[in-house]
């Protein structure tokens, strides 16, 4: 089955008011920004959004929340997103803050058709018992805290039941897809990327490289095309466009000191 879309646009057209976003990424590593781009030209609000992060500077997810689109995100990491946490500090957003890994479970259960699981992960804390908060009040007290979770022991150990994700739809991005929905994801990009596609009911793929079937390796395929409904092909010009969250460069070395390269490198957390 060839589910080659020709835009963004169309692939993401029937998306409504209220859906549910599994989105891959991290960091500005593996992010659909392109299908981002579209949903937000699209102008669907109330969204409820799934993802490790809710954006970085202004991309990705940053580009819904910073417009108001967002009402609700499940995630584990708000890290340096001023306006994710002006929004859920002043009672704006509905937020749900679990461990990684979890959050990464949840995604691959819910996409593999597992109800729930039992993890070690937030046991005696406020994960299991419950009262964290999920919106504050605007005012610092909590309007809606979280509900405490099932605890079991399995062979002396306290476990957490955790309920598997599913959503309306995932947007993910690869370095390749072929026509059939497989995807190759780059080095960092993989991230959550093959778990967020893996929960969405319509999964939309972006990719940097669009080939025929046949072209990939099977052995090579990170994600099967079982679980992608939508792919769109990228233009030279989106694939390429990646940015960097952080840049550093080294002091230059004290005159006389013998260096082993040219005493300057750039690091960041950009998409790779």
């Amino acid at each position: 089955m060839d589910k080659v879309v020709a835009t963004a646009a169309e692939a993401v057209a029937d998306a409504r008011d209220g859906a549910t976003l599994a989105v891959g990424g991290f960091g500005l590593s593996g992010v659909p920004n392109v299908l981002i781009q579209a949903l937000y030209d699209l102008g669907v609000k109330d969204l409820g959004v799934v993802s490790n992060n809710c954006g970085a500077m202004d991309s990705g997810l940053a580009v819904l929340l910073s417009a108001g689109r967002v009402a609700r995100v499940t995630g584990s990491y708000i890290g340096a997103n001023k306006e994710f946490a002006r929004q859920y500090l002043g009672g704006e957003l509905e937020v749900e803050m679990i461990p990684q890994g979890t959050l990464a479970e949840r995604l691959r259960a819910g996409g593999l058709g597992i109800p729930a699981f039992y993890t070690p992960a937030g046991v005696g804390t406020q994960v299991a018992d419950g009262g964290l908060p999920w919106r504050y009040d605007g005012q610092g007290g909590v309007a809606v805290a979280s509900p405490p979770k099932e605890v079991r022991t399995f062979d002396g150990t306290a476990y957490v039941l955790e309920h598997g994700i599913r959503t309306d739809f995932a947007l993910v991005r690869a370095a390749r897809g072929d026509r059939h929905g497989n995807l190759v994801f780059n080095k960092s990009s993989r991230n959550f990327n093959p778990l967020a596609a893996m929960a969405g009911r319509v999964t939309v793929a972006e990719v940097e490289e669009l080939v025929e079937p046949g072209a990939i390796d099977p052995d090579q395929v990170h994600l099967p095309g079982v679980f992608v409904q939508r792919v769109v092909a990228l233009t030279p010009e989106q694939a390429v466009a990646k940015g960097i969250e952080r840049r550093t460069v080294s002091a230059s070395p004290a005159r006389g000191t013998k260096t082993s390269g040219t005493g300057t490198s750039g690091t960041g957390t950009g998409s790779v």
